[in-house]
C-alpha cells in the first residue's frame, strides 16, 4: 500500500539523486580512462608552443676578408612580470647581470603586462648566469643584432635589415634566404604571455643553421676614398646626388661603388632621394638607400657618342682621320640642334669630332651608320638588359626602337639624348673597349662564406665579343685624344695613360616634353692604363649648381680615385708625364 505523498516525493529525489551521481561516475570514468589521452594532450596543448629560434644571420666580407656586416650573438631577457611579487628586491639582484638600472628596471618589472624585454642584445655570458640563477618569471633567450663595422661605408650597395632581422635593402635584401639560415624549433611551456612557466624545461625539437655569408668584391679602402672623394666634390658644387663605381677590367669585379645624396641640396621638381639618415662624414652628405648606379635612369648625353663612334669604325664608314665638315646647327625632324658653343663652318677629323664632343659632327657621323646600325649598336653594348648583379630596383632603362623611331632621333641618339640609361651600363660599355672589345658581366658577389670558415667561389662573369680589336684599339686611341686634347684634361694622372669620355648632359623636365632649364647631369667614364687597361671608372653628378661640366665636376673625382687605385694595386706607370695638348677643346664643349 503506497505511503504518504511526501513519502513518494523522497523516494522519487532519491531516486534521482542516485542515477545523477550513477551519470556522473560514467562521465568520470570516461574522462579519466577512456578519454584521458585525448583531454591529457588538450590540457598540455594549452601551455606547450614551439617557438622558432632565429638563425645567426650569415656575415658580408670585403675581397681581402674586412668584416662589413656581422651578427652578433646576444641574450635576450623577457619577464612575465605578473610572476614578480617583489620588483624591487628583483631589479636590485638582476641589475648588475642585465645592464639596466636599478629604479628603471624596477619600473620595467611593475608594469602587469605580462611580457617586458629587458635586454634584447645582453651579452651571452650574461645571458648564461641569468638563466642558471633561475629568476622567477624571468627567461633568456637566444637572439643576435647585426652591425656594421664600418658605419656607413657601403650602405648604398649592402643595404639593412628592419626590426624582424631580416634584410630590408640591397645586398641584405637580394640575398635574404642565403644570409638568413634555417630557423631552428624549441619546445617550451610557456603562459598565455608568452613567458616560459615557472620550473619547466626547453626541449630543441631543431637547432638553429647560420646563414651563409658573402664574399665581395669590393675593397674596402677603395670603397673609403670612392665615397669620400665624390662626398666633397657634392658639396664643392652643391651637387644633389652622385654616383662613382671602379671596375676591374678583366673579371667585371665591382671594386668600389658609391651612391650619395646631398641631403643640404633641395631636390626641386626631381624628387627627394631616400636616404639612409646619416652623414658619411661630410655634413650633408648621406648614402642613398638604392644604389643610383644600378636603380636611376638617365639621359647620359654625350658619354653615349661611343655608340655612334664604335659602330661607325665597325661599319667602315669613318677613319679617326676622316674629314667632316661641321656647321653650327641643324633643324632635323622640325628639331632644332647645336654645338655647345657657337661656331662657323668647320672642317673636323673623326678623332676630333669626339674630342671636341661635337654634336653635329656625331650626327653626321651616326648618319652614315643610319638608324638600324645604332639601334643594333646599342643593344650590342648592353645598353636595355639588366646586368647579372641583379640588385633589387635595377633599372634596364628606356630605350627607343624601330617601332617608336622619330626623324630627331637621328641626332638625338647619337649625342645621348633620347635613351636614359643606368650608370653601371655606361661603364660596362667603356669597360668592354678597355677589355679589348670584350663585354664582361659585372659582378659584386665573388664567393659564398659557409659557417666552417670554408668559402665557394662564384663562377666567372660571362663575356661577349662586341668590337674586333681593330676597332677598339682606334677606339681606345680616340679616347685618349678627349683626355689630351678635348674636354677630358681634368682627367689626366701624371705617369699614366688615360682614356674616357666626358658628357654634360640636360634633364628632362619630369612628365612633361620639356627639359629641365639650368640642370645638367655631369659625367665622366674611362679606364687607365689605357696601353693596357686595368681599371676603369665612371662618375655621374646629378645637378651640381655652381658649375655644370663634365670635365670640371666629374672628371676630378675620376682623377683623384683612379690615381689611388693605380697605386693602391701598384699598377706600373708608363713612365710618360702627359700634359694637356695646346689648342684643345673647352670644357664646356660636350653639353648635349
Amino acid at each position: 500500500m503506497p505511503g504518504p505523498p511526501g513519502q513518494r516525493r523522497l523516494r522519487l529525489l532519491r531516486a534521482l539523486l542516485a542515477l545523477g551521481f550513477c551519470a556522473l561516475g560514467v562521465r568520470l570514468f570516461f574522462l579519466q580512462i577512456v578519454n584521458h589521452a585525448h583531454y591529457a594532450r588538450l590540457s598540455v596543448a594549452q601551455v606547450r608552443v614551439d617557438l622558432t629560434t632565429t638563425a645567426l644571420r650569415g656575415g658580408i666580407y670585403d675581397r681581402h676578408g674586412q668584416i662589413l656586416a656581422v651578427s652578433r650573438p646576444t641574450s635576450l631577457v623577457i619577464a612575465d612580470d605578473f610572476q614578480i611579487a617583489h620588483p624591487l628586491q628583483e631589479a636590485q639582484a638582476l641589475s648588475p647581470l642585465v645592464k639596466v638600472p636599478v629604479p628603471k628596471l624596477a619600473a620595467l618589472l611593475s608594469q602587469q603586462n605580462g611580457y617586458v624585454v629587458l635586454n634584447g642584445q645582453l651579452d651571452l655570458t650574461d645571458g648564461r648566469k641569468i638563466a642558471a640563477l633561475m629568476f622567477p618569471g624571468v627567461v633568456v633567450q637566444d637572439s643576435s643584432v647585426r652591425t656594421y663595422p664600418d658605419g656607413t661605408l657601403g650602405t648604398s650597395l649592402l643595404g639593412g635589415t628592419n626590426a624582424t632581422g631580416a634584410g630590408s635593402a640591397g645586398l641584405e635584401y637580394e640575398y635574404n634566404k642565403i644570409l638568413a639560415g634555417q630557423t631552428g624549433v624549441t619546445r617550451a611551456f610557456v603562459s598565455s604571455t608568452g613567458v616560459n612557466l615557472p620550473a619547466s624545461s626547453s626541449t630543441v625539437i631543431r637547432k638553429a643553421e647560420p646563414g651563409v655569408g658573402l664574399e665581395l668584391s669590393l675593397d674596402a679602402s677603395l670603397q673609403y676614398v670612392t665615397e669620400h672623394t665624390l662626398a666633397q666634390d657634392l658639396k664643392q658644387f652643391d651637387a644633389l646626388s652622385g654616383v662613382a663605381v671602379v671596375m676591374d677590367v678583366k673579371t667585371g669585379e665591382i671594386l668600389s661603388d658609391a651612391s650619395l645624396v646631398n641631403t643640404k641640396t633641395k631636390a626641386g621638381v626631381l624628387g627627394p632621394i631616400p636616404a639612409w639618415g646619416r652623414s658619411v662624414g661630410v655634413p650633408g652628405i648621406e648614402q642613398t638607400i638604392n644604389d643610383l648606379a644600378f636603380s636611376q635612369a638617365y639621359e647620359p648625353g654625350s658619354v653615349f657618342k661611343v655608340v655612334t663612334f664604335s659602330a661607325a669604325l665597325q661599319q667602315g664608314v669613318i677613319t679617326p682621320s676622316t674629314v667632316l665638315t661641321v656647321p653650327n646647327s641643324v633643324v632635323v625632324g622640325s628639331r632644332y640642334f647645336h654645338d655647345a658653343e657657337n661656331h662657323g663652318l668647320q672642317h673636323l677629323s673623326a678623332t676630333q669630332v669626339l674630342a671636341q664632343s661635337s654634336n653635329i659632327g656625331t650626327y653626321l657621323i651616326g648618319k652614315r651608320v643610319g638608324e638600324s646600325g645604332l639601334l643594333a649598336q646599342v643593344e650590342r653594348l648592353g645598353f636595355g638588359s639588366t646586368t647579372s648583379v641583379g640588385y633589387p630596383g635595377e633599372t634596364a632603362g628606356l630605350l627607343v626602337n624601330a617601332s617608336n623611331w622619330y626623324a630627331s632621333d637621328q641626332v638625338a641618339l647619337p649625342i645621348g639624348q633620347v635613351d636614359a640609361v643606368p650608370a653601371i651600363q655606361v661603364l660596362d660599355a667603356y669597360n668592354a673597349i678597355a677589355n679589348g672589345g670584350v663585354f664582361v658581366e659585372p659582378r659584386v658577389v665573388r664567393g659564398f662564406v659557409y659557417p666552417n670558415g670554408s668559402v665557394r667561389g662564384t663562377p666567372a662573369s660571362t663575356t661577349r665579343r662586341v668590337l674586333s680589336p681593330s676597332v677598339d684599339q682606334t677606339m681606345i686611341k680616340m679616347l685618349e685624344q678627349v683626355v689630351l686634347a678635348g674636354t677630358g684634361t681634368h682627367a689626366i694622372i701624371p705617369g699614366y695613360v688615360v682614356a674616357g669620355k666626358t658628357g654634360t648632359a640636360t634633364i628632362p623636365y619630369p612628365g612633361r616634353a620639356a627639359l629641365l632649364t639650368g640642370n645638367y647631369n655631369a659625367s665622366f667614364v674611362g679606364f687607365a692604363p689605357a696601353n693596357n687597361p686595368v681599371l676603369s671608372m665612371i662618375v655621374v653628378v646629378e645637378r651640381p649648381l655652381t658649375d655644370i661640366f663634365g670635365g670640371d665636376v666629374a672628371a676630378p673625382v675620376f682623377q683623384q680615385v683612379m690615381s689611388y687605385a693605380l697605386h693602391h694595386y701598384g699598377i706600373p706607370s708608363t713612365g710618360t708625364m702627359q700634359h694637356p695638348l695646346k689648342g684643345g677643346a673647352s670644357i664646356a664643349s660636350d653639353v648635349t
